[in-house]
């Protein structure tokens, strides 16, 4: 099994689709000749042709409606977005059109939208965006934000044989960052399946995408003190794994739930509101959220630094829930 980084695995699993299945074709900006801003599409112009590895112009939402009219017509698009923040120009596209397809037409629209997301490059602003929140609240998508090579490639393939619209989030900072040996034949993550990456007994940490590693860190940190923190990476956010997350609270009777994206209307609002909802009787402690300041994303180093989740930032909230 070779070792492969996140951004090898979704360039694999793109190119196994598109040869799997011929009506699955890729589009966007820069996707083509110049083989994506970060390299995603490096060869596969050459391989596939210009008529399925397609260059656009600089118009989210034109990228999002044409792929969403080639779906409706019977294609398996993969939309990118250069970086994940420009969705918003094609939003109304995405939540009114292609997420409303199934409602409205009775038939769902096949398209999967990817592109870079989050923060930790200093992108600052315009170039830091976890959309998941936006995303929640509109009936009709599935999101979906792998942690590692292995689910990055999993899950997109995933999506791509999906009937619905799914949003694929990719952290820009695993891109290169994170490696691992994929098997060599084909497998597919089923959306909505959750991981337990770590098991434990005294705390649960719920998070997802890069904010796993910093989990992870503080997992490690919590085992030298003799605490057994259990770390879920959620993977899909919408569909969620319910089962898998009140099965943890129940065992732990306490939970951290971490994310990037900032505090206020983030993601893990909705899964501390379903954990008091339906595991109350299990708490021991309050629901603590550990989550980027309610800022946009700076540009400078240090600012970033102290605006974004980090291990230290959990360890403290983890040793809170700990004293009740």
């Amino acid at each position: 099994m070779p070792e492969t980084t996140y951004i090898e695995a979704i360039r694999s699993a793109m190119e196994e689709e598109m040869a799997r299945d011929e009506r699955v074709f890729l589009i966007g900006e820069d996707v083509g000749a110049y083989g994506g801003a970060f390299k995603t599409s490096a060869g596969l112009l050459e391989r596939f042709g210009p008529n399925r590895v397609v260059d656009t112009p600089i118009s989210e939402i034109a990228i999002v409606g044409a792929a969403s009219g080639a779906a409706l017509m019977g294609m398996r698009p993969i939309a990118e977005m250069q970086f994940i923040d420009f969705i918003t120009c094609g939003y109304d596209m995405l939540v009114n059109f292609t997420a409303t397809s199934r409602y409205l037409y009775g038939r769902g629209c096949p398209i999967v939208v990817r592109g870079p997301a989050g923060g930790g490059t200093h992108g600052g602003p315009f170039h830091s965006l976890n959309p998941e929140a936006m995303f929640m609240n509109r009936p009709g998508i599935k999101i979906v934000a792998p942690a590692t090579a292995y689910d990055a490639k999993g899950l997109l393939k995933a999506a791509v044989r999906d009937d619905d619209p799914v949003l694929f989030i990719e952290h820009k900072y695993l891109y290169r960052r994170i490696k691992e040996e994929l098997p060599t034949d084909d497998y597919i993550v089923p959306i909505g399946k959750a991981n337990v990456r770590r098991k434990g007994k005294d705390l649960t940490i719920l998070t997802w995408g890069a904010m796993v590693y910093v989990a992870d860190e503080a997992a490690e940190d919590l085992a030298k003190d003799g605490v057994s923190a259990e770390v879920i990476d959620l993977r899909s956010i919408l569909p969620f794994d319910e089962e898998a997350i009140l099965e943890s609270v129940a065992k732990t009777n306490r939970v951290v739930i971490l994310h990037e994206a900032p505090l206020t209307g983030g993601a893990g609002a909705e899964f501390a509101a379903r954990i008091a909802e339906k595991a109350f009787d299990y708490l021991d402690a309050p629901i603590k959220r550990v989550a980027a300041l309610d800022v946009p994303t700076p540009y400078s180093p240090p600012l970033e630094a102290f605006a974004l989740p980090d291990k230290a930032k959990v360890l403290a909230a983890a040793r809170e829930l700990l004293r009740y």
